[in-house]
């Protein structure tokens, strides 16, 4: 067993490197990279979000397509993959579809000062998981190729994101480019300040660029560990 999953990080972003608005997500992919996506969820053990987009986006996180469910299941597993969050505060709200959509388990880590207040609120839709005072995605990942998960997908946002790319624990970006402005220093952005291990004097490997409809796939390899599946 590897002592941490395959990690896949899949963002869309507009052109000048936003994932949405000031004040509400932006859809900026198109239906053709949706299911490209969906098959890549089908793919994976479990899929990552940070707990504000759990707040903010709500997402089901679930593969949409009834075929590919049908198959994990023909395969004995959940017809989605496992839900992971990560939190700070804990503040999250147990009938968000996150917690509630799907048949998978949900799991949440969170740092020891608040994992009473998190079993408490979380504990009968979600496994809560001390993940020590500040939660390292490293730790994390190592816990979660315990749980048997081999594939990880990170969704985001922008916290998570740059954590896991800072610490280099990521295998590879598929990154969409939407053909869009968001134009507000205010909104969201792919990745916060920090020191990343791709830089001018160590390139990301770029070995895939795919058009799909009006954006373009981007995928890079970031680890030797990469799979060209």
């Amino acid at each position: 067993m590897r002592d941490r999953p395959y990690t896949l990080l899949s963002c869309s972003v507009s052109i000048d490197g936003y994932i949405g608005s000031a004040s509400s997500p932006l859809l900026l992919s198109n239906e053709a990279d949706f299911d490209r996506v969906d098959a890549v969820r089908a793919s994976c053990d479990a899929i990552l979000v940070g707990a504000a987009t759990v707040r903010i986006d709500n997402p089901r996180l679930l593969v949409r397509s009834r075929d590919r469910r049908a198959e994990r299941a023909a395969r004995g597993l959940a017809t989605s993959p496992k839900k992971v969050t990560v939190t700070r505060r804990a503040d999250l709200d147990a009938r968000a579809d996150f917690f509630t959509v799907g048949d998978t388990e949900k799991i949440v880590y969170c740092a020891s000062p608040v994992v009473a207040d998190a079993r408490n609120r979380l504990g009968p839709v979600a496994t809560v998981v001390d993940g020590g005072d500040r939660v390292e995605m490293g730790s994390l990942s190592n816990d979660l190729a315990g749980r048997g998960v081999e594939r990880l997908m990170v969704e985001g946002g922008g916290t998570v994101h740059t954590q896991f790319l800072t610490e280099d624990l990521v295998d590879e970006l598929q990154l969409t480019v939407a053909p869009v402005f968001v134009g507000d220093s205010e909104a969201p952005r792919f990745v916060r300040d920090g020191s990343f291990p791709w830089n001018t004097g160590r390139r990301a490997a770029l070995v895939d660029v795919r058009k799909i409809g009006d954006v373009v796939l981007l995928r890079y390899a970031l680890s030797s560990r990469f799979e060209d599946v």
